[in-house]
């Protein structure tokens, strides 16, 4: 018996071994895409309800300008989380979202919170979801997660503008933002005919004041 055992031990190291070249490191452990798309509906779920907080405390700190472009943002989260909402449904999964405990601070410090996460959306979650998305030729998935990540990249940008001129946004009235419905592409100024992420025509656009 034990000289069965010593002839199947080298067979099972170069097994191990063979595993290990074959799949990469944490490939076993991958998140799924629909894991993927229900921590991304999460993720956006929280965002909208973050923004609209985060829109209050710009009006009371009387930033009017700052506070119409957390709710433009919002509603982009908003329109992402409906689009994940919709693919996970597709997949035969029921949406779910957590709820977290929100904590509001200064204008200053809410835009900088908002960067950090538009730029891990941007750089690190999105791309990784559409990694995983692409694997498995999940069509619809790869939409949404795109349509998500482009209009991230937009409010990195706004937020980041905001961040820069705050001192001189300080008094402002409300401005005009426009909102894509089925994208969530969102801009200060619709100077295109159609929607520059997914193609839908600029008279469609949502306008947040």
């Amino acid at each position: 018996m034990s000289s069965i055992r010593s002839i199947f031990r080298p067979v099972r190291w170069l097994c191990a071994a063979l595993f290990a070249i074959i799949v990469p490191a944490g490939a076993a452990n991958a998140a799924t895409t629909l894991e993927n798309m229900q921590a991304a509906f999460n993720g956006e779920s929280n965002a909208h309800l973050r923004y609209l907080a985060f829109a209050h405390r710009a009006e009371a700190d009387g930033y009017g300008e700052v506070a119409t472009l957390f709710r433009a943002a919002a509603r982009a989260e908003q329109v992402h989380a409906a689009n994940h909402a919709a693919v996970i449904k597709e997949m035969g999964a029921v949406p779910v979202s957590r709820i977290e405990t929100l904590t509001v601070k200064s204008t200053r410090e809410n835009l900088e919170e908002a960067i950090k996460g538009e730029s891990y959306e941007r750089d690190t979650m999105y791309p990784d979801f559409l990694r995983q998305a692409r694997a498995d030729r999940n069509e619809r998935a790869i939409v949404s997660l795109n349509y998500a990540r482009t209009a991230e990249i937009e409010h990195a940008k706004l937020y980041t503008a905001a961040l820069h001129n705050l001192d001189s946004l300080k008094g402002t009235s409300h401005a005009m933002f426009y909102v894509c419905p089925t994208c969530g592409f969102t801009v200060r100024e619709t100077n295109f005919e159609k929607c520059p992420s997914c193609f839908t025509a600029k008279e469609s656009f949502e306008t947040i004041s």
